[in-house]
């Protein structure tokens, strides 16, 4: 079970031809192209962002009473066939894609001009990554990505909308969905892929570089789910590596867990636990706590942070409010800013139609399961995901048989994690 109930949409695919073939079994081969996506092919992306606001219906609650009569407290949920019904119309990869959903804050990371407002710069993109998952109230699963997909898009990001300073406001303008700039040498690229290199456990990577700024993000995780009564439990296992090539730092991250609750009546997302931020080369460090509710009274949705320089135990900024709206940041000489983040920018992503992608990118992997949600057509989605199951899992025993490891196209594994093939920290 994936990384449960949406942290968002997003929307790209991979171009499946054109492998360069070294050590290969059966899989595709690591791909030495540097180009993610073919640009000329992109548009931008029109598919509707909502989900439609209802809540468990009579004849699907008593096939969630019949599954959970079925689980244990703490039961691993990772193997459990789950209803087609909690399906969200997209697969996971495309969810992390929106980790990138403000790239005009994420590029301004690096025109910090110390390293203490580039951390800050960092907890604030952080802080405000999460929000534009959530398109409504309603918690649905994405689908859980069939190994070997994958996932392409990009943004463009006018250059003038990138602030250089931590401070400078976004003016009333910016507080809608950015149109594309007419001429791209205004504008910064930034290249996203994410593809799923292993099934068990179910580990999901993800890349994306802006080589003109010269920093990029490598990503490997996996989901846990478990059962917990009235709610379901996801955690994020991995880590993600900021690098800001031009500064020589590398910022490691952790995830939030996630919790679908009220599951049998009108289901809801909630992000808990404490995740860290490290820089080791500069000595700051950032300790982020998503508060779950408390059973009776209490907020939803906060968040609480603070930055330390560990060398000198100084607190530079702290930060709270809710995740997906209102930020309040306090930084050491005195001075606050707020952040709302529900009038950020937002830039559409780029992706390329459905009959320029391959077969295991996901829109063209999963589209006929999309189809027949979009259509009301349970039973037919859920025959259709069967298939793309069942097909997984005999060519996983073909593999088993012949004693041939899965080889990922696009990431390769180093030590206990993944790393992109081409990344930009090894270009020439």
């Amino acid at each position: 079970m994936a990384y449960f109930w949406r942290i968002r949409h997003s929307h790209q695919k991979d171009s499946s031809g054109g492998e360069i073939p070294p050590v290969q079994c059966v899989g595709r081969t690591p791909n030495s192209g540097s180009e993610l996506v073919l640009s000329e092919d992109e548009k931008s992306d029109n598919e509707d962002k909502e989900e439609t606001e209802l809540g468990v219906m009579e004849d699907q609650r008593s096939i969630i009473l019949h599954l959970i009569s079925q689980l244990k407290l703490g039961m691993d949920l990772t193997k459990v066939v789950l209803p087609t019904f909690i399906l969200e119309k997209r697969s996971l990869l495309e969810m992390y894609a929106d980790f990138m959903a403000h790239p005009d804050l994420l590029l301004a990371i690096t025109a910090g001009a110390t390293p203490e407002e580039r951390v800050i710069c960092f907890v604030e993109y952080y802080l405000t990554a999460f929000h534009e998952g959530r398109k409504g109230a309603l918690a649905k699963k994405p689908y859980n990505p069939i190994i070997g997909e994958t996932f392409h898009c990009s943004w463009e990001v006018p250059k003038d909308k990138v602030k250089p300073k931590r401070t400078a406001p976004h003016s009333p303008a910016d507080c809608h969905e950015h149109t594309m700039a007419d001429d791209p040498s205004k504008s910064y690229k930034l290249r996203f892929v994410a593809e799923q290199v292993s099934h068990h456990p179910p580990i999901s990577c993800f890349y994306c570089e802006c080589k003109e700024k010269r920093l990029c993000v490598n990503t490997h995780v996996w989901t846990k789910s478990k059962f917990m009564g009235m709610s379901v439990g996801v955690s994020m296992i991995g880590e993600g590596v900021l690098r800001l090539l031009e500064h020589g730092e590398e910022y490691v991250f952790t995830l939030p867990s996630a919790y679908a609750r009220s599951i049998l009546t009108i289901p809801w997302v909630e992000l808990g636990g404490k995740v860290s931020i490290n820089c080791a080369k500069t000595g700051y460090s950032a300790t982020v706590i998503f508060h779950t509710k408390p059973f009776y009274g209490g907020k939803v949705h906060r968040v609480t942070a603070e930055v330390k320089h560990n060398p000198t135990n100084t607190i530079v900024c702290k930060a709270h409010g809710e995740w997906n709206g209102t930020l309040e940041f306090t930084y050491s000489n005195g001075e606050t800013k707020v952040i709302d983040t529900t009038t950020l920018p937002v830039y559409p992503k780029k992706i390329r139609p459905l009959e320029k992608q391959g077969p295991m990118e996901s829109r063209n992997l999963w589209r006929e399961v999309t189809r027949y949600l979009r259509l009301g057509d349970i039973d037919a989605a859920t025959e259709q995901k069967r298939h793309l199951e069942e097909k997984q899992r005999v060519e996983e025993r073909k593999r088993e048989n012949l004693r041939t490891p899965w080889k990922p196209k696009y990431f390769i594994q180093e030590g206990d994690g993944w790393v992109y093939v081409n990344p930009l920290w090894k270009a020439h």
